[in-house]
């Protein structure tokens, strides 16, 4: 018998659940793109923008995912020829890397792994044994599919005890309005950001912010590196039209979308405000996590404590079989987990905990998550249903 009535709760690591503000600028008509509302909206939004990373640099927009934002990044900061290093912890910086091999760049791995974060001694040794030739390195500040947060500040004071200049580049689309990011203060020279995690909106846009040493790279390249219409930051840093600002036609609800996401942020405080909301609820659904864990069931994707994200949590599930698990939450009882990437599908869950989030919602997912548990006789040590709420009751 399904319990699979009324509305689904969804507990992935995003495209996050949207607030009903955001959903109801989503239904108004189209306006004039050329004047009027419109570009009073499109203008709050780009000055809005470097505040959401604590920067005093460049904010851009492109149409896309957080795939078209990586893109973006390359094109505008790297030549053919150039050596980027990557920092593994997961698989989203690996996957950027793969866009710098296909626009012509030399991609080198600093070899890391599914659950544990960069290491910032191991990125020191081989910048000081550089010969220059790397010009940036990119690395994921919470990579979604093994949950990890790398230390960006440890990583930047790294860079800097070698002596490097390389750009330094953080991909931040899922650590972005869920938790800590401090672009100036922590030394990022070019973050990657997108709408539809920690910002609260459809997925459909991404951003790039740069700073000073980012928009000085820009500039050196501008006439010697390939140029990409579409992508080229030429019209966007100081755009004499709206269209310039996106390359075109404006996507008319997403602006909408993101000065009203924006404003929720502003309502509920600020973004210090959101960043401990979201590490409340993260710490319940670890203590959940923590309760059920056994020798050969459930456990901590990430062994660090310091290390796990704030937006994510990757679940190890030992003997118990994690597609089952997510079908029974999802078609028997009404909520959809994320599912493990990569060759951990069977062996491993993920709960997200990012963006429009409350109490109820973490301890009804993580409530039916232990009850699917339960109907599949996995071992659990204890209630992660009750850990979660006393968490949160203690907070």
């Amino acid at each position: 018998m399904t319990l699979n009535h009324g509305i689904d709760l969804v507990a992935i690591p995003g495209p996050s659940i949207l607030p009903e503000r955001v959903r109801a600028v989503l239904s108004q008509p189209m306006p004039d793109i050329y004047d009027g509302e419109l570009i009073d909206v499109s203008e709050r939004v780009l000055a809005r923008l470097p505040g959401v990373v604590r920067t005093a640099g460049h904010g851009f927009v492109v149409i896309g995912n957080g795939h078209a934002a990586w893109q973006m990044s390359i094109n505008n900061l790297l030549e053919p020829g150039d050596r980027v290093l990557i920092l593994e912890a997961g698989v989203f910086a690996t996957f950027w890397g793969e866009y710098v091999t296909d626009a012509g760049g030399v991609v080198e791995l600093l070899p890391g792994d599914m659950q544990t974060p960069v290491d910032p001694h191991a990125l020191q040794e081989r910048l000081t044994a550089d010969d220059g030739s790397i010009r940036a390195i990119m690395v994921a500040h919470t990579d979604t599919a093994s949950s990890v947060r790398n230390d960006i500040p440890a990583l930047r004071a790294a860079i800097d005890a070698a002596g490097h200049d390389a750009l330094f580049m953080v991909d931040g689309i899922a650590s972005i309005g869920t938790e800590q990011f401090e672009m100036d203060a922590w030394g990022i020279d070019v973050a990657i950001g997108a709408s539809q995690k920690g910002l609260m909106c459809p997925p459909g846009v991404a951003f790039v912010w740069a700073g000073e040493r980012a928009m000085a790279r820009y500039r050196e390249l501008s006439t010697s590196r390939p140029r990409t219409g579409y992508v080229d930051w030429e019209f966007r840093v100081e755009p004499e039209a709206i269209y310039q600002s996106y390359a075109g036609t404006p996507p008319v609800m997403h602006i909408r979308a993101l000065d009203v996401a924006l404003d929720l942020i502003d309502e509920e405080g600020g973004l210090e405000a959101v960043w401990e909301r979201h590490r409340i609820l993260a710490d319940a659904v670890r203590a959940a996590v923590g309760a059920w864990s056994t020798p050969d069931g459930i456990g901590f994707n990430i062994a660090s404590e310091a290390h796990r994200s704030n937006a994510v949590t990757a679940v190890t599930t030992g003997s118990i079989d994690a597609v089952e698990l997510g079908r029974i939450c999802r078609d028997e009882l009404g909520v959809t987990i994320g599912i493990g990437l990569g060759n951990a599908r069977r062996s491993s869950f993920r709960i997200g905990h990012m963006g429009h989030l409350n109490t109820p919602m973490i301890l009804g997912a993580i409530g039916t998550i232990e009850s699917a548990l339960s109907q599949m006789g996995a071992p659990l040590a204890g209630s992660g249903a009750a850990a979660a709420a006393a968490s949160i009751g203690s907070r």
